[in-house]
């Protein structure tokens, strides 16, 4: 996680000297601040975009679900979520 707004002034003031940036508070919109900078490499978000990697997600949401079916917790939990869910 990152604060987007601290990145964009520690850049501008050079905390951090460079960055590299695939991904995005708000995407697909990349701040102007980012896109302006000439210490900043940016970068469509593609790092998953390969056949085998699509297939290992798929088949993780699979597994998700059939462990949500059988009443078992989820095998990659999202933070946010609590499980066992309250009813």
């Amino acid at each position: 996680m990152v604060d987007e707004p601290a990145l964009v002034a520690a850049l501008q003031n050079r905390v951090i000297y460079a960055a590299g940036l695939d991904v995005f508070a708000k995407e697909p919109q990349v701040p102007k601040e980012l896109m302006a900078m000439d210490n900043v490499v940016l970068f469509p978000h593609l790092g998953s975009s390969t056949e085998v990697t699509r297939a290992a997600m798929d088949q993780l949401v699979v597994d998700n679900i059939l462990a949500w079916a059988a009443g078992k917790p989820p095998l990659t939990p999202v933070a946010e979520t609590p499980y066992p869910p309250k009813r």
